[in-house]
C-alpha cells in the first residue's frame, strides 16, 4: 500500500501540482495508448472480478458470462463513440459528462443536476469497492487486520494519491495493478486445477457430470437470469459503459482519437482474464461446498488461503486490493471533477481553473469520507441502490448520446425522458421486479425514456438555440480529416 501511494505521487513529476483542472482530472489530455489501455482496463476490472465473478460462478454458473459479453460489445460501441466524445470535449474545453450535457443544451444548471444525479449513482460503487477491499485484506491477513481498519486503509490510500496526482496517478497505479492481476490470475488458472484436480480434464468432467446446471442459462438454483435477461443486460450495459462517467474520463485523458480506436481493439483481450475467477468459483463448488449468501464471494480466496503459503496469499491479495483501489480512485476523481466544473463553478468565488481544481480535490475527500462513513454505519443500506447504479446510469444515454448526434432533441424531451426512466428503474428495482418478465429492468426503463423523449420533442416547441451544428453536435475527428483531404484534392480534380 505504501508502494501504491508512492507510485501515484510519482506520477505528478512536477506537472500535476501546477496544472489546472484539466491536468488533474483528465491528465492534461496527454495520456498515450498504453496508459489509456491499462487505465480503462483497470477501471473495468474491479473487486467484482475477484469476488463477484467467482461468487456468481459459484452460485449460478453461466449467467456470469454476461460480463464478458457486455464489455466486449461495449468496446465495439466505444470504437465509434469514444473519439466523438473526445473530440467534443477537446473542442469545447470540457472535462466531464456533466459539462457535455450543460454545453449541449446551453443550460449550466442542467450540468449541475446531472452531476448530483451521477454522484448518487456512483457513491454506492465507491462503498462497494471499500467493502470489497476490506474483505480481501482481512481475509488474506488471516483476520489480523480487522475489516474496519481495512476499510480505512482503502480510503486513505486512494484519497492520498488521487487528491495530488488525479487521473495520471490512477493510470500509473493501473500499470502495477495490471502486472499483478495478469501474473496472479495466470498462475491460479494453472495451479488450482492441478492442485485440487488432475488438471482441467478432470475438473471439467466433474462439472459436466455433477454440476451440469451451472453450464447453461439460467444457471443453477432456478435463478431469474435466463436468455432474455442475458441478452437485454448485455445490450443495455454495452450502451451504458461507453457513457459511464469513469469510462468517459479515460476517453478524455487520451492524447488522440486514434489511441482510443486502438484501445477499443486491444481491450477485449483483457476479458480473457475474467474467465479465470469464473472457472475458479465453479472449482470451489467441489473444494468448499456449502457457501451461502455473502460467503460465496470469498470462494476464490478460500481456495487461495487454503492451499498457498502466506507470502503468495499476500501477493494475490494485493492484486485484488488494487482492483478495488484503481476503480475507486477513478470514481472519486469523476465525482470531484463534475462538482468542481459543473456545480461549484456556478458560484463566483470558485471560478477559474485553479480554484475549480481545489474545489474538486475537496469534493474527492468528502465523497470518499461519505462512502467510508456509510460503510461503517450502514453497510447494507445501499445494497438496493447499488442494483440501480448501472441501470440508472443507462437513462443518460438518450440525453447525452442521442442529443450529441441529433439536433432536434429538445431539452424538455431529454429531461422528461430522463425523469421517467429513472423513476421506472427505481420503482422496479425497489419493488423487487428486476428482472421484469425475465428482462432487465433497465432496458424497460430506457425504452420508456426514449419514447417519452421523442414524443415530447415532436409534440413540443423546438429549442431556441441559434448556435451552429458544429457548436452543438459531436463529430468523429475522422470526418474532419476526410473533409480536409477532399477539400485539398478538389482543385487538382478541377484542373483535370
Amino acid at each position: 500500500m505504501v508502494g501504491t501511494v508512492a507510485l501515484g505521487l510519482a506520477a505528478v513529476r512536477g506537472r500535476g501540482r501546477q496544472g489546472g483542472l484539466a491536468e488533474w482530472s483528465v491528465g492534461g489530455r496527454s495520456l498515450g495508448a498504453v496508459f489509456i489501455w491499462v487505465l480503462m482496463a483497470g477501471e473495468g476490472y474491479t473487486s467484482f472480478s475477484y469476488l463477484g465473478a467467482a461468487g456468481w460462478g459459484y452460485n449460478y454458473g453461466a449467467p456470469v458470462l454476461y460480463v464478458v459479453a457486455y464489455m466486449s460489445c461495449g468496446y465495439a460501441v466505444g470504437y465509434v463513440v469514444g473519439p466523438m466524445l473526445w473530440n467534443y470535449a477537446r473542442t469545447h474545453g470540457l472535462v466531464s459528462i456533466s459539462d457535455m450535457v450543460a454545453h449541449r443544451y446551453a443550460r449550466p444548471w442542467l450540468g449541475a443536476g446531472i452531476a448530483i444525479l451521477v454522484t448518487v449513482f456512483l457513491l454506492p460503487y465507491i462503498q462497494l469497492q471499500i467493502t470489497g477491499m476490506g474483505v480481501v485484506v482481512s481475509t488474506i491477513s488471516y483476520g489480523a487486520i480487522s475489516l474496519n481498519w481495512a476499510y480505512f486503509i482503502g480510503f486513505a490510500v486512494t484519497t492520498g494519491f488521487v487528491v495530488v496526482s488525479g487521473l495520471r496517478g490512477s493510470a500509473w497505479v493501473s500499470v502495477l495493478k495490471d502486472v499483478l492481476v495478469i501474473g496472479t490470475l495466470g498462475f491460479l488458472a494453472f495451479y488450482v486445477p492441478l492442485h485440487y484436480f488432475d488438471g482441467y480434464g478432470d475438473f471439467l468432467d466433474r462439472i459436466v457430470t455433477e454440476k451440469a446446471d451451472w453450464l447453461t442459462l439460467p444457471g443453477s438454483g432456478g435463478s431469474p437470469y435466463g436468455e432474455a435477461w442475458f441478452a437485454t443486460t448485455s445490450f443495455l450495459n454495452a450502451l451504458t459503459v461507453v457513457i459511464f462517467p469513469t469510462t468517459v474520463a479515460g476517453y478524455l485523458g487520451a492524447r488522440s482519437a486514434d489511441g482510443l480506436r486502438r484501445n477499443a481493439i486491444w481491450l477485449p483481450a483483457y476479458n480473457v482474464l475474467l474467465f479465470v475467477p469464473m472457472l475458479l468459483g465453479m472449482a470451489a463448488l467441489f473444494v468448499v461446498p456449502g457457501l451461502t449468501g455473502a460467503e460465496s464471494n470469498l470462494a476464490l480466496f478460500k481456495l487461495v488461503v487454503d492451499s498457498l503459503p502466506a507470502w503468495a496469499v499476500g501477493v494475490i491479495g494485493v492484486a485484488a486490493a488494487l482492483s478495488s483501489i484503481v476503480p475507486m480512485a477513478v470514481f472519486m476523481l469523476v465525482i470531484g471533477t463534475m462538482w468542481g466544473s459543473s456545480v461549484l463553478s456556478l458560484l463566483p468565488r470558485w471560478r477559474g481553473p485553479l480554484r475549480q481544481k481545489l474545489a474538486s480535490q475537496g469534493v474527492v475527500v468528502v465523497a470518499g469520507a461519505l462512502a467510508l462513513g456509510m460503510t461503517y454505519a450502514a453497510p447494507n443500506t445501499l445494497v438496493r441502490l447499488s442494483l440501480i447504479s448501472y441501470e440508472g446510469m443507462a437513462q443518460l444515454v438518450p440525453m447525452l448520446l442521442l442529443g450529441l448526434v441529433w439536433r432536434k432533441l429538445t431539452l424538455a424531451g431529454a429531461l422528461s425522458g430522463l425523469v421517467v426512466g429513472v423513476a421506472i428503474v427505481c420503482g422496479l428495482v425497489f419493488s423487487e421486479h428486476d428482472p421484469v418478465f425475465g428482462v432487465n429492468a433497465g432496458i424497460v426503463a430506457l425504452a420508456a425514456n426514449l419514447a417519452v423523449a421523442l414524443v415530447v420533442t415532436y409534440a413540443g416547441p423546438a429549442d431556441a438555440d441559434d448556435r451552429p451544428d458544429d457548436e452543438v453536435l459531436a463529430r468523429d475527428p475522422l470526418d474532419d480529416e476526410e473533409g480536409v483531404s477532399s477539400g485539398a484534392a478538389a482543385p487538382s480534380g478541377a484542373g483535370r
